[in-house]
């Protein structure tokens, strides 16, 4: 906080660079100064180390009469024009990244064909935003229609397309007692968020059709829903351990370097004859929590969702990592229904672990017991590079 001080210092003293005031008045303002800023407080971390030594009462000193002539005022005056400069700020991610959820949700996943061309299909996805913009009119969105959206890559179509990320990030097959979860794979992934759903088939018909003639071999576009305020379609809430805050989940989701984030992506379709005939109880061991209220079970089987997420099944165990979860339910009654979950973090080890532990690969060969009520038929990783990044694809 020492620094966040003295920028409410530094604030002040630039608010009286051309004015007379008495030491009483100045003092006074020093105590009742705003509060600083998101922005000012990244300022504060530039200025609270290039002016350290300058305390308050110091800057006070010289201030004393009509004319500040002092060398170390005039670097404290430099420092300030230059702050919002200078100020060190992480790299923006894409929209959908930490963003809070809506809602609906598109899942577009993509498939291209051998022969298109990389660079050109590249081009087309970095314009995502100002598809975006010709779906929702910019200077006419709010919150009811905005879309929030991002666009990922598969590691060998971005390996082509800008080179290596910072981290590895490929999906590899995994098989456990309880089922298999796939590698599917795949070269571009649109999430978009809006709680209209007109526009989210909107803009999926959009990018289909601004791609490059011929490059698509195949692809699948998903629209979740909210169901029963925030619950899957299994009857648990979902998304318990999700970080409230946007600094938690910016902290969570996005690399700091790059502004870019890696991303899982995984269709669960669920089995209702097991969900709807067995016994409340035994589904909440599985899940590791109450179905009413998402109460962690102070005793937990070690197979069940909740041990194998965390690593341990002691009451509140303390997570070994966490991911932003922007999971949803989707599907009809007549035909195939479920959870496609989908998961933000700064590093793909983050889901490594947990996937591992679902699989019995975690080191006790234990698997998840949610896999008895849900089957995995397709998943991979992809990357979601920062704003910056993105651009230079265009």
């Amino acid at each position: 906080m020492a620094s966040i001080r003295t920028l409410k210092y530094l604030n002040v003293v630039q608010s009286h660079l051309t004015k007379s005031f008495s030491k009483t008045a100045f003092i006074r303002q020093l105590n009742t100064s705003s509060r600083p800023t998101a922005s000012q407080k990244g300022g504060a971390i530039i200025l609270g180390s290039a002016l350290a030594g300058v305390t308050a009462y110091g800057i006070f000193k010289k201030l004393q009469g009509q004319t500040v002539l002092d060398e170390k005022f005039k670097i404290v005056d430099s420092v300030l024009n230059h702050a919002t400069v200078k100020a060190a700020t992480p790299p923006a991610s894409q929209p959908s990244v930490w963003s809070p959820g809506k809602d609906h949700a598109l899942y577009l996943w993509i498939y291209l064909k051998p022969t298109a061309n990389s660079k050109d299909v590249a081009k087309v996805a970095a314009t995502l935003q100002k598809m975006v913009d010709t779906v929702v009119d910019p200077t006419m969105k709010d919150e009811d229609d905005e879309v929030l959206a991002g666009v990922g890559f598969g590691p060998n179509f971005y390996a082509q397309v800008a080179g290596k990320t910072r981290k590895n990030f490929v999906y590899p097959y995994r098989k456990g007692n309880l089922g298999d979860m796939p590698s599917s794979g795949g070269d571009i992934f649109v999430h978009a968020k809006s709680n209209q759903i007109s526009k989210l088939f909107e803009l999926s018909q959009l990018f289909i059709n601004s791609l490059p003639k011929d490059s698509v071999e195949s692809f699948e576009d998903i629209y979740s829903f909210v169901y029963q305020i925030g619950r899957d379609l299994s009857g648990f809430i979902d998304g318990t351990e999700n970080r409230a805050d946007d600094e938690g989940r910016q902290l969570i989701a996005v690399e700091k370097e790059t502004g870019g984030s890696y991303v899982i992506t995984q269709k669960w379709i669920h089995n209702f004859n097991v969900i709807n005939t067995e016994k409340t109880k035994i589904l909440e061991n599985w899940v590791g929590r109450e179905r009413s209220d998402s109460t962690e079970l102070p005793r937990k089987p070690i197979t069940s969702h909740v041990a194998r997420m965390t690593g341990g099944n002691a009451f509140q165990q303390p997570k070994t990592y966490e991911i932003v979860r922007q999971s949803m339910p989707f599907g009809t009654v007549s035909k195939e229904a479920g959870l496609f979950f989908i998961g933000y973090a700064a590093d793909p080890k983050n889901f490594e672990f947990m996937l591992d532990r679902m699989v019995g690969a975690g080191g006790d060969s234990q698997c998840d017991d949610i896999m008895k009520l849900s089957t995995n038929v397709k998943g991979t990783y992809w990357y979601f590079p920062g704003q910056s990044e993105l651009n230079k694809l265009a």
